[in-house]
């Protein structure tokens, strides 16, 4: 454990760099201190829930990962409202559950189909990339309707393009530039990398499906809400 020290010297030298050029001191540590507690506490509930054996508890984690995914998508945003809120957690509900549908009983045939061992990773990676993808769609979304007066098509079409700048990046990169997180796990603990292959090839199309339903949805439900 103490050999993760290491990797915190480019993250430092991260921090100050981000503190002294954006004058936000307190952000970047505050998120460091919750993703390691976060960490932890999930490594002692995924234990637990590994050896579980009840369905409800695993729809349960799911509902919990959707609602705080659809509360931290709109994290960007300088005006929030219930509507927003609500318009977040749809458009992840319906794209992440649509997709995570048909990687559980088309890709994979889960037996049984809330097997947590693989349906609590995989839906962590769909409903975080949604997030993530909504996220940006909305604050971009916000930014042009505010800033430049669009129209809801051009700030549509725009949003729609700026959430999946990152995604499309790592599809021109993967395999050239990196090796993504899945596929480099695999292969560090001894899988076949052609096999390793074949699931992250499944996860990238999941992740990019999922997203761009999400966020389709999302800026489909702002369609009368263009002073948001």
């Amino acid at each position: 454990m103490i050999d993760l020290l290491w990797v915190f010297i480019p993250v430092v030298i991260m921090m100050i760099i981000y503190s002294r050029w954006t004058k936000d001191a307190s952000t970047l540590p505050y998120a460091l201190i919750r993703m390691f507690i976060q960490l932890i506490l999930i490594g002692y509930v995924l234990t637990y829930i590994f050896n579980s054996d009840s369905s409800y508890l695993i729809i349960l984690i799911l509902c919990v990962m959707l609602i705080t995914g659809s509360i931290i998508a709109l994290r960007p945003l300088q005006k929030k409202n219930k509507s927003l809120y609500l318009y977040a957690f749809i458009s992840i509900l319906i794209g992440g559950t649509f997709t995570l549908i048909l990687v559980i009983f088309g890709v994979l045939n889960l037996t049984p189909w809330y097997e947590p061992r693989f349906l609590i990773p995989l839906s962590g990676m769909i409903f975080a990339n949604a997030m993530n993808a909504v996220s940006i769609a909305a604050e971009r979304f916000e930014s042009e309707m505010r800033e430049k007066h669009n129209s809801y098509i051009q700030a549509r079409a725009t949003s729609y393009k700026a959430a999946f700048i990152p995604t499309i990046n790592v599809l021109f990169a993967v395999g050239l530039v990196s090796l993504p997180g899945m596929m480099t796990g695999q292969i560090l603990s001894g899988i076949d990398p052609l096999i390793a292959v074949r699931y992250q090839i499944m996860v990238m199309l999941m992740i990019l499906g999922s997203s761009g339903i999400s966020v389709a949805i999302y800026l489909y439900l702002l369609r009368n809400k263009t002073n948001v």
